[in-house]
């Protein structure tokens, strides 16, 4: 899998604590991969992450880790690996991925940054969504949903997914977690997350 060539120019602060950027990745058609930076009292955390203008990265808060929620989500994690000797985490069960992690995860496994890992069936065999406990509470989506705060949530292409059914279901089951950020991998990142998945929820109704 080779990495995006793109680089982001910017990385938004979504709420304190937590920043956003995004690319038009040419290698999946130009369509939109997002990356998060999330900062906590036990250091930084990146989740499925594109490159960042490095000049731009310096001015955040250093990584200590690398979260993958999937081996389609490999994206920059190697090259942030060797840049920032940041060990990466990446699920048990995925086929070979590029290079060799340095941790596997599995279902209900904690994370660094406060995450838990939460597997989601319906995009792929090995698919996992990562739930940030604590203030504010944070979900990462990975390839369950699309959307931009502008234009509210979608269902992405669920033509691409292994079970597009488990992938609703999957969604609907989000309602009760404890969350207030949901943050895409194809996608923006929402402040009032849980608001735009009730209106998405309700749409569909």
């Amino acid at each position: 899998m080779t990495e995006p060539v793109e680089v982001a120019e910017s990385a938004d602060e979504v709420v304190p604590g937590i920043w956003h950027w995004q690319i038009r990745n040419s290698g999946i058609g130009g369509a939109i991969s997002s990356s998060h930076l999330f900062a906590g009292e036990d250091g930084a955390v990146l989740v499925d992450p594109v490159q960042l203008a490095p000049g731009r990265l310096a001015e955040l808060p250093r990584p200590t880790a690398i979260l993958l929620t999937s081996k389609g989500h490999q994206r920059s994690a190697w090259h942030y690996r060797r840049e920032l000797g940041a060990p990466v985490w990446m699920p048990e069960g995925t086929v070979p991925p590029d290079e060799e992690p340095d941790h596997r995860y599995r279902d209900g496994d904690d994370l660094p940054g406060g995450f838990r890992a939460i597997s989601a069936p319906g995009p792929g065999p090995v698919h996992y969504v990562l739930l940030r406990a604590g203030e504010p509470g944070a979900l990462v989506t990975a390839d369950l949903l699309g959307g931009t705060p502008e234009t509210g949530l979608d269902f992405g292409p669920l033509r691409h997914h292994d079970d597009p059914d488990a992938s609703r279901r999957t969604i609907a089951g989000w309602v009760d977690l404890p969350f207030t950020v949901l943050c895409l991998d194809h996608g923006g990142a929402f402040a009032d997350g849980k608001a735009a998945l009730h209106a998405l929820l309700a749409s569909e109704s």
